[in-house]
């Protein structure tokens, strides 16, 4: 029987005994790092259909793996995973976007249109494509940013360093802070927003997230940089981490972030438009956390595009 680092040939079925180092590691990113190669979108379709095994049971994509764990592991065909082949030029993109490494961690500065992963229609996202780049290394995700979302994008490299800072940010002992801009000004220098937060999916697959008061507790700290007409610039510090937290806090108070076409404004996204900006003016501008008696602090400037847009509005009347 094969230990779960081993990685053969993927054309038989292999029943794999989970190791410690993948102690606690969720199925599908443990799938993601043995089948190299293989699309998300296929890995969770094995999942889906049942064909990926846990101790002889199905199990869900988040199921976390424990030691002694007997994992089964479908055949994937040749052609499958040969069409999953990165578009030319994307994995050097990434690679390009590194900013930071060393033994536990690669940080990229992520570009805007780049998924995290890869799954729900999308082949290659940034773990994807970094691990095309970096065959020889070991790289695991540790969070994620939406698709539109620039900047700090942090990967694990070693077990330690993947459970030692998901474990940080469970308990919210990171700081990460984005830099958005949002419709109109806001009332005071600083707006906390302690609003419940509840996520559904719609017909079709598409996630919303309500403000709902069934919902889970979610707080972020905005503080204005700087006005523009009829726009502010904002630092905004999660104080939890939900999806879409910052786009529907900035909804919920009145001033939703400037190309939000989920959860903005239609008129003032058409403002925006004309002024060059084509997609959500969201950036991870930096992440800090301890972890082993080490401060990390990764930062990753605005992007052209959006100082771009900055510049525009600097150029109008006030």
């Amino acid at each position: 029987m094969m230990t779960a680092t081993s990685r053969a040939d993927f054309a038989g079925v292999r029943t794999l005994a989970i190791g410690p180092e993948r102690d606690g590691q969720r199925l599908d990113n443990c799938l993601a790092a043995l089948l190299k190669g293989v699309p998300r979108s296929l890995i969770y379709r094995l999942l889906r259909t049942g064909q990926v095994r846990v101790n002889g049971k199905r199990a869900k994509p988040d199921t976390r793996l424990a030691e002694g764990d007997l994992l089964r592991i479908p055949p994937v065909r040749t052609a499958e995973r040969d069409s999953a082949a990165p578009p030319s030029g994307q994995p050097e993109r990434l690679a390009a976007a590194v900013i930071y490494e060393d033994r536990d961690f690669l940080v990229i500065d992520k570009p805007s249109g780049i998924a995290s992963h890869g799954g729900s229609g999308i082949s290659h996202g940034a773990i994807e494509l970094l691990r095309a780049a970096r065959p020889r290394d070991h790289l695991e995700l540790v969070h994620r940013l939406d698709r539109d979302t620039s900047g700090v994008l942090v990967f694990a490299r070693t077990r330690a360093g993947l459970t030692g800072l998901q474990a940080l940010i469970r308990e919210g002992a990171t700081t990460k802070q984005y830099l958005c801009l949002l419709d109109g000004r806001l009332p005071r220098a600083r707006v906390d927003v302690n609003a419940p937060l509840r996520k559904s999916v719609l017909q079709g697959g598409e996630r919303m997230v309500r403000v709902a008061d069934d919902g889970k507790a979610a707080l972020t700290f905005f503080r204005e940089v700087e006005r523009y007409p009829g726009a502010s610039l904002v630092e905004a510090t999660l104080g939890t981490g939900r999806t879409h937290q910052i786009r529907v806090h900035a909804a919920h108070i009145g001033h939703p972030i400037a190309g939000d076409d989920k959860y903005g404004d239609k008129a003032a996204n058409r403002r925006f438009r004309a002024l060059g900006l084509k997609r959500l003016f969201l950036h991870a501008a930096r992440f800090e956390f301890e972890l082993g008696g080490k401060a990390y602090g990764f930062s990753a400037p605005l992007p052209d595009d959006l100082r771009g847009v900055l510049d525009a509005l600097d150029a109008q009347p006030r």
